[in-house]
């Protein structure tokens, strides 16, 4: 089953704090898909990135993974939520 990875700043994070972290949770993301991790998408909630993020991943053993060494987490920007996620597909248009 999918899984959805819910971010949500901790309470006082400052933008220069996220600023500063993101080259490391950047480096991070290449490096778990291109070692085949199912990261599917990831990204923030425009236009502030103190608003938190969200990404989606093929299960929930690879969300829990990712979760776990991510750099906004470890460092203490961020907590993560991972939910299980049943999607309706649709064909595209």
């Amino acid at each position: 089953m999918e899984c959805v990875v819910l971010y949500s700043m901790r309470q006082g994070a400052e933008r220069a704090q996220v600023l500063e972290v993101y080259p490391r949770h950047k480096a991070y993301y290449e490096a778990f898909k291109a070692d085949g991790g199912g990261l599917v998408a990831l990204g923030p909630f425009p236009p502030n990135p103190v608003a938190g993020s969200m990404g989606l991943f093929t299960n929930r053993e690879d969300a829990e993974r990712f979760v776990a060494s991510d750099p906004f987490v470890t460092e203490g920007l961020a907590e993560a939520h991972v939910l299980d996620w049943d999607p309706v597909r649709f064909p595209e248009a």
